[in-house]
């Protein structure tokens, strides 16, 4: 069955699938922070260095360029079905982008002066930012100015 929100017309029926829709994104953002903060931690403990490969750095290098252009494209569309949930999935792809500078950033700097912590510092700055996201998700709250009438 294919429908679109912005043409269902029982109003209670679409802001319940919003709500799930936000709850279920929110919990991801949590995951996610719960996630980085265990393996940064883990990474410091051990004083494990960050294992680079030329894949892996061309994966980030490629994220980095495309997941902004995703998510403005997801704001887009967002603004035009007024989709709170869209918009906040959108905010997990800019994450995403964010989080593909912070390797590169922590790769380059092991690469370049030796610095093994420097990708799960950078990795822990991220959680709280991530973990904001995620409650904001979960109270039903985004930023995008356009969704805020809905």
């Amino acid at each position: 069955m294919l429908w679109r929100l912005s043409l269902d017309t029982d109003i209670h029926r679409r802001e319940r699938i919003e709500g799930v829709t936000l709850r279920i994104v929110g919990v991801t953002f949590i995951l996610l922070a719960a996630y980085v903060a265990f393996e940064a931690l883990t990474s410091l403990w051990s004083q494990r260095p960050p294992e680079a490969s030329y894949v892996g750095i061309g994966l980030a290098a490629l994220s980095l360029v495309v997941m902004p252009i995703l998510a403005r494209a997801k704001r887009r569309v967002a603004a035009k079905i007024q989709s709170r949930a869209l918009h906040a999935d959108s905010r997990q792809t800019d994450i995403c982008a964010y989080l593909s500078a912070i390797l590169l950033g922590g790769l380059g700097l092991n690469a370049l002066v030796g610095f093994w912590w420097a990708d799960p510092v950078a990795a822990l700055i991220m959680v709280p930012i991530i973990a904001k996201e995620g409650i904001e998700a979960l109270k039903g709250e985004t930023c995008c100015d356009s969704c805020q009438s809905i």
